[in-house]
Formats: structure tokens, C-alpha cells, sequence
């Protein structure tokens, strides 16, 4: 069920588990005050959700953005069994390593060209 905005697409598979986000240009404090109230619907009943990050032309978050990543990381550090980030530049590779403390969850990179790969890694079983 594809929910879209302008900047952030949020789409849960048919499997129940999985939601893939979609990010694209520079994410903003609006922008996660409109897909944070979705995405906590999409995972309520889920123990153990996989996230789907891809990064189309991401040119990263503002400030208050990235406050209200870190609020939500806090809130759900248990919520999430994988993760797994695909992106286009080496920073954001390095995003997985600023990620892993704040997470339960198995976090893994993927350059967009194994979009295929982190698709396949999301759905394994554990």
C-alpha cells in the first residue's frame, strides 16, 4: 500500500513485515512529522519490521530532521529486526555505521546498483 509525498514514499509489502521508504532530496522536520504518524501505523502488529531505506538523489536532513530521526530510533530501538540502506554516494554508506548503535536491528549497505540484493536480504530468514 503505496502512501506517497513529495519528497518520502512509504510502501509496506504484501508480506506484512517490510516496508520500504524512499527518500529523495533533502528530508526535513515537516517531512517527518507528515511519514512518522504512517510509518507507526504501518508497524503497529509487526514484532519484527524490516525497513527498506533507499536514497534517490538524497542530499541528506536538516537539522530538526535529524533530531526527529533520532526521537524515532529512541522510540523503536527493539521495533526493527532488519535494516537495510541503499545509496547512490559513499557517505551514505557511512550513515549504516552512525545507525548501528541506535538500533537492535541486523543493518546492512547496499550501492543502488544491488537494489536487488537489499530486496533479497530484507526478506531472509532469520
Amino acid at each position: 500500500m503505496p502512501i506517497g509525498f513529495d519528497e518520502i514514499q512509504l510502501e509496506k509489502s504484501s508480506a506484512g513485515n517490510i516496508v520500504t521508504l524512499k527518500f529523495k532530496g533533502k528530508v526535513s522536520k515537516a517531512d517527518y512529522e507528515e511519514f512518522v504518524p504512517q510509518l507507526e501505523f504501518l508497524m503497529k502488529g509487526d514484532a519484527n519490521l524490516r525497513l527498506l531505506i533507499e536514497l534517490h538523489d538524497f542530499e541528506g536532513w536538516t537539522a530538526g530532521a535529524l533530531w526527529e530521526d533520532t526521537k524515532f530510533a529512541a522510540r523503536h530501538f527493539n521495533d526493527i529486526e532488519r535494516l537495510a540502506v541503499v545509496g547512490e554516494a559513499r557517505w551514505e554508506r557511512g550513515m549504516v555505521t552512525f545507525i548501528k548503535p541506535f538500533t537492535m536491528a541486523a543493518v546492512k549497505y547496499f550501492d543502488m546498483q544491488d537494489v536487488d540484493q537489499a530486496r533479497r536480504w530484507i526478506r531472509e530468514k532469520v
